[in-house]
């Protein structure tokens, strides 16, 4: 197996040690620039078992000075209350103009829903809607329209929990729904069930998608990433899958945590100079950082032989 992503020396970034409010845990961070800085939106979750989104700010990537309070709690009044009365959890953030839009996942009695917010500047944080029914359990925004609609991957929690994507005109009304991608058997790693990592990255090859996929041990279930690429003009149409995950939890802050054996992203920062730094969470506990070639990962899409479905 050829191992195209390196996970950095000083893993984990951000303890919960590092967070300067109350919390057991720090994981699952959307990822993005903001003038120059790079910004984590943090899963951290607090003594009552809930989850709020604490924000990491850093010049370098590695190093996060996270803010004193956290930046976005659940509702407590209004429409969105009753489906974030467990918390909000595994944001994902995508840039339009001077926007950036936030799809997370708001836990309820009622399960999964999908809530979307938006910032400018990362002070303030507004609520836009719901963009989902119930169930769904995660969403990425690409950050470019594909003829002239907005489009996303998803993971509804029907059937055998695949990767699925969706068109719409305001973000907020979404159809146009096809699935892409199932669990495969052919592979262990991914044979369980997959879901949407990371927003899409724009390559001049097309849209390279690292997502995550699952499978069942006889000590429960084991998270690792996979990659795809899809074509750039219509990513229904999938270019290759990897046959190889490029990331699995074999260090001990990935094996041993609140839940372990996992690695997690819902983030990547592609730099200019062809690499990718993409933010994970470790065993639920943790945040990491691992970094890759994305000419690597595009190759290993390319030769791969794994069938969408």
């Amino acid at each position: 197996m050829r191992i195209v992503c390196k996970k950095y020396e000083k893993n984990p970034i951000l303890t919960k040690e590092d967070i300067p409010y109350p919390c057991d845990a720090v994981y699952n961070a959307a990822a993005t620039k903001y003038k120059g800085k790079y910004i984590l939106l943090l899963r951290t979750l607090l003594l009552n078992g809930n989850c709020v989104f604490g924000l990491g700010e850093s010049d370098d990537g590695y190093n996060f000075i996270v803010r004193p309070k956290p930046v976005m709690v659940p509702a407590t009044t209004g429409p969105f209350a009753m489906y974030e009365s467990k918390g909000i959890e595994d944001p994902r953030i995508t840039k339009f103009g001077d926007i950036y839009y936030i799809f997370y996942s708001c836990y309820s009695g009622h399960g999964m829903r999908i809530g979307l917010a938006k910032t400018k500047d990362f002070k303030k944080f507004e609520r836009v809607a719901m963009t989902t029914t119930i169930d769904y359990r995660n969403s990425v925004l690409f950050p470019k329209k594909i003829k002239g609609k907005y489009c996303r991957f998803e993971r509804p929690n029907v059937g055998r929990h695949g990767i699925w994507i969706s068109y719409s005109p305001d973000l907020i009304h979404w159809g146009e729904q096809d699935l892409l991608m199932l669990p495969y058997g052919g592979h262990i790693w991914e044979d369980h069930k997959i879901g949407a990592g990371a927003p899409p990255i724009e390559t001049k090859k097309g849209w390279l998608s690292i997502y995550h996929g699952v499978t069942w041990t006889m000590d429960g279930m084991t998270y690792r990433l996979g990659c795809a690429l899809h074509d750039l003009k219509n990513p229904n149409k999938i270019l290759g899958i990897a046959d190889q995950f490029i990331l699995g939890p074999d260090e001990v802050y990935e094996r041993v945590g609140y839940v372990h054996n996992v690695v997690f992203t819902c983030g990547a920062i592609p730099e200019p100079d062809g690499t990718v730094k993409i933010y994970y969470g470790g065993a639920d506990t943790v945040m990491c950082v691992a970094t890759a070639e994305i000419d690597d990962l595009i190759d290993i899409c390319l030769k791969g032989k794994r069938p969408p479905l």
